[in-house]
């Protein structure tokens, strides 16, 4: 869906953000960047855009009115007068220091940049990319004096490892843009403050977050609810649906909320259970889940690794469960008191 193979950059100018709490401060350039080696532009073209290949879209957002999100509005401005370019990118750089106030929020060069030719399905669109990079990896020198080589050492990026990046697409302007981003960094509360606190993002109501709003519904009902609400749960039951779920989901190419229900929640109080937990999961989360829509296959590959359908036995064994549930069988042995596992199969590998 993305594609750089056409991109360029127009404009760039890097500040230095800190951490408000401790006082960091901010250093601004006093001017844009202008580049004097095609090969470092071609550098840090290939080091700010390769991150961005999945296919997970956001807007940019705000409760009461769009434009009150700032990010939108310093951004708008750019779209609509390149000549602001360098004035917003000062707005933007002071904006994200006064969201820079968890106390792991780590000091950084803050990169605005102004893409020309990005393609998006095809068309060609202009972007605005802000960049962070927070670490900073030694790099060993080594060069010949003389007779001898003499080895040293600098502090730098790796231009292998993006930290945080957020493209800004010039498509999409009344729903708050088109948005892809990267946070390789930070974990948890830290990392509110790029993607909630500093751009205030929505999912983009697309097939992708449709899909993977779904599956993790699924996931969350099969394991918290279902043993809940349905007492003769057991933890075979609950692989099995894990299994026919992420099955179905590679199976077809479209999601319709009856054929799934019919084929992999099954029972009728299985599926009222899954029917009222889908309301109560779309009212937490503030989204909608529609009872239709195209199958996103970049999705299902991200939360496939989350539908581990695995059955831990004490600390002694764990039972893998890749297909035919009737093939497990469950019992109690009054004799010892404990609970066992009848596993049938055909050949030994």
């Amino acid at each position: 869906m993305i594609n750089f193979s056409e991109a360029d950059i127009g404009r760039l100018v890097v500040h230095n953000v800190g951490n408000k709490s401790n006082d960091g401060g901010i250093k601004l350039s006093k001017r844009e960047y202008e580049f004097e080696d095609r090969t470092l532009k071609e550098i840090l073209l290939k080091y700010l855009t390769t991150p961005f290949k999945s296919g997970e879209f956001y807007n940019l957002f705000h409760e009461s009115e769009l434009k009150l999100n700032e990010v939108y509005s310093y951004v708008s401005a750019i779209f609509d007068d390149k000549d602001e370019f360098y004035s917003q990118s000062i707005s933007l750089a002071k904006f994200l220091y006064e969201q820079s106030t968890h106390p792991k929020v780590k000091v950084g060069e803050f990169y605005v940049v102004y893409f020309k030719d990005c393609t998006i399905d095809g068309d060609l669109v202009d972007a605005i990319g802000l960049f962070k990079s927070e670490t900073k990896d030694t790099f060993l020198k080594v060069h010949q004096n003389k007779d001898n080589f003499e080895i040293d050492y600098e502090d730098g990026v790796n231009i292998n490892k993006l930290d945080k990046g957020c493209m800004i697409f010039n498509i999409e302007r009344e729903a708050g843009f088109l948005v892809s981003i990267v946070d390789n960094v930070s974990k948890g509360f830290d990392a509110q403050y790029w993607k909630d606190h500093f751009l205030h993002l929505r999912e983009r109501n697309d097939n992708y977050h449709q899909t993977q709003n779904l599956l993790s519904m699924c996931k969350h009902f099969v394991t918290e609810q279902m043993p809940e609400e349905l007492s003769e749960t057991t933890r075979a039951d609950q692989a099995d649906i894990l299994n026919k779920s992420l099955s179905f989901f590679k199976e077809n190419d479209s999601f319709n909320l009856k054929d799934f229900e019919d084929e992999v929640i099954q029972k009728p109080e299985a599926i009222k259970a899954f029917r009222n937990f889908k309301e109560q999961f779309e009212d937490e989360r503030e989204i909608s889940i529609s009872d239709e829509f195209d199958i996103s296959g970049q999705a299902v590959k991200k939360q496939q690794r989350i539908f581990k359908s695995v059955i831990k036995l004490d600390k002694n064994f764990h039972i893998y469960i890749h297909g035919d549930r009737e093939l497990i069988e469950r019992g109690f042995d009054k004799s010892t008191g404990m609970s066992y596992y009848k596993v049938f199969f055909k050949e030994e590998s």
